[in-house]
């Protein structure tokens, strides 16, 4: 869940990220040209809409949440069959969403959720809410602040300097103890997180971010040490240290070894968009489409909403999640506590294709392997996934013919073959390494 202050203005140009707001319109200028066109864009669209004398910081009274229902939010997650929530409790502009008096005392201003804006702990509320309905509630925190006084912006990535200053030096010191570690440290013992999600790290190593001692001061601690887990964004170490791995918009991992999680939004900003419209949001078929590729892989499914300033999440986000649930309360055994088998996918004939990291990230890559291949490609024709001795074959549509054939699996005696959400009884037969599956009795109103 992506909210904050740049939910108010929550716009950007279609296909860029909302909650980048702030940095868009008042940030150093950035080098390549896509994120230059979003700041010209931005700087356009607030000069427009609310004039070049209204600053950020003057989001703060319309971030109002009056329609905020934690309860509510709660039960549309569950109801969507997700098993934990992760809540921005802080994104890089710095503003808390619970009353952390750090990031007022640092910002010289009320800068949290309680002080300003709809005056409420909206951790504290959706927290006690989304474990009543007895999901895992994790915590995001930005390491990172973009405008963070104690740190100069001009110390930071963008402004070009090769080499940090002293005064640079001793102002990461100060934000990072006197601003990061006691807010990270008050998120931990006042709400207890199973998971936390670290970002905003990507620019600087692990050794000037300090992360390593404060993870250490996690796991020797926190309340809830054997519970918490952590991702891997803590400064140049993704996708080679933490707790597990993270791809956004991205392929995720192929090595069966690793635990990792794929994070993207129902649309393509993770904040809400009011710029996006109906061809940029993911049908449910491409979402499930999506959750079954990731699990089949190994991987976790993080789904992003974008809630409105006034506390509401979108009604066709809230249509999309309750999608997915409607097909994990009938295929949900094939997901929950799943593992990769000995492959993740059984291929058609035909070439295999290679697709590039704008097809993974624009989602053309999970459609061309699945439901829409180009002429002369190979398809996915089932992803597996395995439990105990159970394998699970999710076929990406309704198999072409009268059967469907799983490859490289040797049936014996005791080999049963079901369809999940259906009593009928299936009939099939083992041949060689393959076992065939005889469609003609199912039809579409069999189907749940």
């Amino acid at each position: 869940i992506h909210w904050g202050l740049y939910s108010v203005p929550a716009w950007s140009p279609k296909g860029t990220y909302a909650e980048w707001y702030w940095h868009a319109k008042d940030g150093l200028p950035r080098k390549h040209a896509a994120a230059v066109a979003r700041s010209e864009a931005v700087k356009e669209f607030h000069a427009r809409v609310y004039g070049n004398n209204f600053a950020y910081e003057d989001f703060r009274p319309l971030f109002t949440c009056e329609l905020f229902e934690p309860e509510q939010w709660a039960k549309i997650f569950k109801r969507s069959g997700a098993r934990y929530v992760v809540l921005t409790s802080k994104h890089h502009d710095g503003y808390c969403l619970w009353p952390s008096a750090e990031a007022s005392q640092s910002f010289g201003t009320a800068w949290n959720s309680v002080e300003s804006g709809p005056q409420r702990d909206l951790v504290g509320d959706l927290t006690r809410a989304v474990r009543a309905e007895g999901l895992k509630m994790g915590l995001y925190y930005s390491i990172w602040d973009w405008f963070n006084p104690y740190w100069p912006e001009t110390e930071h990535p963008y402004a070009g300097k090769k080499e940090e200053s002293p005064e640079g030096a001793a102002g990461r010191k100060k934000y990072i103890h006197e601003v990061m570690y006691p807010q990270f440290k008050e998120l931990v013992e006042k709400y207890q997180p199973a998971l936390i999600f670290s970002d905003g790290d990507w620019w600087m190593d692990d050794d000037k971010w300090e992360t390593r001692p404060l993870l250490a001061w996690l796991y020797n601690n926190a309340l809830n040490k054997d519970e918490v887990v952590i991702n891997d964004r803590w400064g140049k170490v993704r996708g080679k240290h933490g707790g597990y791995f993270t791809t956004e918009y991205g392929a995720g991992f192929d090595d069966p070894e690793v635990l990792w999680e794929e994070n993207r939004g129902i649309g393509m900003s993770f904040g809400f968009n009011r710029e996006e419209s109906l061809e940029e949001y993911n049908t449910a078929e491409h979402l499930i489409l999506m959750l079954a590729d990731t699990v089949s892989r190994g991987g976790n499914l993080l789904l992003d909403v974008g809630p409105t300033h006034d506390g509401r999440i979108p009604v066709i986000m809230e249509e999309r999640l309750a999608e997915i649930g409607a097909w994990l309360d009938v295929n949900g055994e094939a997901i929950y506590g799943s593992r990769r088998w000995i492959k993740d996918a059984q291929w058609s004939a035909g070439a295999r294709p290679e697709f590039t990291k704008e097809d993974h990230h624009n989602g053309n890559a999970l459609t061309e392997s699945t439901i829409r291949p180009k002429p002369g490609n190979a398809s996915r024709e089932a992803m597996f996934t395995s439990k105990g001795t159970t394998v699970y074959a999710l076929s990406p549509g309704w198999p072409v013919g009268e059967t469907l054939v799983i490859r490289d699996i040797t049936p014996s005696d005791a080999t049963d073959v079901t369809l999940l959400g259906s009593e009928k009884e299936l009939t099939w037969r083992g041949v060689d390494n393959t076992i065939e599956i005889d469609l003609t009795n199912i039809g579409i109103h069999d189907l749940p």
